[in-house]
This record gives structure tokens, C-alpha cells and sequence, in this order.
């Protein structure tokens, strides 16, 4: 029996799986898939939530917590397994901003950098962005990862550690309890068990928190994106307008996102949402429009109530704990949901206050 069963291997499942091997538990991590096939392959890699200044204070402590750690999280990972997460450190420009003392407010009180800027900036750093716009907020240390690469160094760093035991292609279809403890949990073939469990199964940790008679407000919601083949070269940092985003890989590609759509578990891409997509990416970004449409995918995010997750034990048991429903912002979050749950789950002195993000204290605000 394993001290800890993580159920879910995306990046924030491999990252706790990661951190609690290497305080020297034994660790059972398990996915419906390959790891980090699902939101966190599908997702663009800003590490920031779009527009942070309209979340509420819960996201904002986390997402900080996590943009400081990222740039060692990133170095650690290509040191250690070769594999190249892309940690790009270029900034983040924002058009047509409406509420822009909201966001300057925001960021003197969070002590985070967003700048008003000319036209004359805007074009010197993105020359290639569509004429016309008079100014435009700099946020100069968002980064973005690829986050394909994060995740597989992420499972290569996984696969290296002894005390993992890593079970891919394993749905777990439903949860063991008697009185409060968790006996195990059921896979294609047979039962884990472990002394506690640990549900991060983005999207899917809904209905497996019903099959524990807990209800909540972890639902599926549909992102599609599509990526451009282009010349490296034509934007060189991201570039957000009217909820849509621009996001330069090394290589040249960018990707364009992304659609947010209450469709259950459907996975389908659209032909209507592939015209939005790659219309916006061309009315920003002129040049696209000689650029092939090389891919369009969808992913599922794990919507919760106002993006706040639920971290933390499952009210009336004693062995069974959740980290889900980041939303749009796991793999922004992961760094701090894994600071979070290891915390809870070492009993360690907290470096981040976990009350907010308590089951129970979600589920009174649901």
C-alpha cells in the first residue's frame, strides 16, 4: 500500500506526485490516459491568468506564488531530464483594455508589473501587429511555456524517481468507502489503495467526488485552439485582445485561443469556432493570413465557481483529499497548488494559507 494515490497525472498531479516522493513517501500516481494528455497538453502555456486583475484575491495569491517559481521549476526540469519546457520570460501586451485603472490599481497593490504604454512601444516590440492601436498595457514579466515540453519533462522527472509507481491508461471509475475511509479506489482491472488519496482529475474529478456523495461545481468546459505555421520571428511575445490570445513558440508557431463553451464532455472541435479563431488571430495579426492553420484541438478545463479551486481534504473522510477545478489557470496555478497540498499532506508549516481553497469552505460558497 502506497502512502499517497494521486489520481490524475496532469502537470498538477505529476508536480504533487513529484514533491511528496522526494519528502520520501512511496507514491501511486494514476491516469485515464497518458500523463498530462488532457487540459494540460490542450492549453496555450501563459503563465498568467488573462486579465488577473479581475479575479478574485484567492486566484491572485496563488498565480503570484506560482510566476515566482516558475522560472527555477523550469531550469530544474531541463537540468534534469533534458527536455526543454520553454520557459519564455518576453511579456505579455493587452489591447483594447477597457478597464485599464483597474488593472493599474490592481497591479500597485499586488506589487506586479503592468505598464501604460504608447503606440510607438506597442509597434517597436510587435511591429507586425494590425495598424491603428494608440496604446496598449505591458505586463514585461508574464511568461509563456510550451506546454506539451513541461509536460513531458514533467512525466521523464516522474519516471527517474524510484518511489513512484506510475500507472498510465488506468481510469478510475469509482471510489471505496465505508465510514468516513477510503478502501481503495477502482481501476480497469483491479483496486488501489493507498493511505490517502488524492483526486486530481481535472475535469473528470467531478464525477468521481459524486461517486464520494460530494457535489460540486467542477464541470467540463470546452476550450478550442488552433496553431499557425509560421516564420519565427513575427511575434516574439504574447499578445492578448478582446479575450483572445496570440502565443509565439520558439520554433515559429503560434497559437491562437481560445473558445470557452459549456458543452459537458464533449470534446469535438468546430467549424465555427475554427473561422472565430483564425479570423481574430488574422484581424490581430495580419500576416497569419498567409500562414496555414497547421492544427485545431480542443481540451476540457475544470470550470469551477469564480475559478477559486477546491484543495484540501473531502468533508467526512479522513483519507480522502481533492486538488481540482483551476479552471483556465492549472497549469498557471500548479506550482502553487502542489506548495498547497504538500503542505496539507506532510504536515508542514504552510507557505501559503490554505483556508480559502478548503472543500469546505468551496462548497459553503457554491
Amino acid at each position: 500500500m502506497s502512502d499517497f494515490l494521486v489520481v490524475g497525472g496532469g502537470v498538477i498531479g505529476m508536480m504533487l506526485a513529484r514533491e511528496l516522493a522526494d519528502a520520501g513517501a512511496e507514491v501511486t500516481l494514476v491516469d485515464r490516459r497518458e500523463c498530462a494528455q488532457e487540459s494540460s497538453w490542450a492549453g496555450g502555456g501563459i503563465v498568467s491568468p488573462l486579465y488577473p486583475w479581475r479575479y478574485p484575491p484567492e486566484v491572485t495569491a496563488l498565480a503570484n506564488y506560482a510566476q515566482d517559481f516558475y522560472p527555477r521549476l523550469a531550469e530544474e526540469l531541463l537540468e534534469e531530464t533534458g527536455i526543454d519546457p520553454e520557459f519564455i520570460p518576453h511579456g505579455l501586451l493587452m489591447l483594447r483594455v477597457a478597464d485599464q485603472e483597474a488593472a493599474l490599481a490592481w497591479a500597485e497593490r499586488e506589487g506586479r508589473n503592468v505598464e501604460q504604454v504608447d503606440s510607438a512601444f506597442l509597434y517597436e516590440k510587435e511591429p507586425d501587429v494590425a495598424p491603428g492601436f494608440d496604446q496598449a498595457l505591458w505586463m514585461p514579466k508574464v511568461a509563456s511555456v510550451r506546454n506539451p515540453r513541461l509536460g513531458q519533462a514533467l512525466r521523464a522527472s516522474v519516471l527517474k524517481r524510484k518511489n513512484i509507481r506510475l500507472l498510465e491508461n488506468t481510469e478510475v471509475t469509482g471510489i471505496f468507502h465505508e465510514e468516513g475511509e477510503v478502501l481503495g479506489v477502482q481501476g480497469k482491472q483491479m483496486v488501489f489503495a493507498a493511505k490517502q488519496t488524492i483526486i486530481c482529475a481535472g475535469a473528470w474529478s467531478g464525477p468521481l467526488l459524486q461517486e464520494a456523495g460530494l457535489e460540486t461545481s467542477i464541470k467540463p468546459v470546452r476550450g478550442q485552439m488552433i496553431v499557425f505555421k509560421a516564420e519565427p520571428g513575427l511575434i516574439n511575445r504574447v499578445v492578448l485582445m478582446d479575450g483572445r490570445y496570440l502565443i509565439p513558440r520558439k520554433d515559429g508557431r503560434i497559437l491562437a485561443g481560445s473558445t470557452l463553451e459549456y458543452v459537458g464532455f464533449d470534446k469535438d472541435t468546430t467549424e465555427d469556432a475554427l473561422v472565430s479563431l483564425k479570423e481574430t488571430a488574422c484581424q490581430l495579426l495580419p500576416a497569419l493570413r498567409n500562414c496555414e492553420v497547421e492544427h485545431h484541438w480542443a481540451g476540457l478545463r475544470p470550470g469551477s465557481k469564480d475559478g477559486i479551486p477546491y484543495m484540501g481534504a473531502v468533508p467526512g473522510y479522513r483519507n480522502l483529499l481533492v486538488s481540482a477545478g483551476h479552471f483556465r489557470n492549472g497549469l498557471v496555478l500548479a506550482p502553487a497548488a502542489t506548495r498547497v497540498m504538500a503542505d496539507q499532506l506532510l504536515k508542514r508549516e504552510s507557505e501559503i494559507d490554505a483556508t480559502p481553497y478548503q472543500p469546505s469552505v468551496r462548497l459553503a460558497a457554491d
